[in-house]
């Protein structure tokens, strides 16, 4: 899955929770919640979870 949080640490959106194939692949977050409405701009995390493997990173979002 890869999942957006906001800086509480509160879940945004969802943007993958299917599994895929190993490969790259290109995910864009459009700045929106779960609700389809545009978020401040601020610094966010992304969440990435294959299996046991996870990672937490973040991006900031400017408007």
């Amino acid at each position: 899955t890869l999942t957006v949080f906001n800086i509480l640490g509160q879940k945004i959106k969802t943007l993958v929770s299917r599994m895929h194939q190993p490969g790259r692949y290109t995910i864009i977050w459009d700045g929106t919640d779960s609700r389809d409405r545009q978020v401040t701009s601020g610094v966010y995390f992304y969440r990435i979870e294959s299996g046991p493997e996870h990672d937490t990173r973040s991006m900031i979002l400017l408007r």
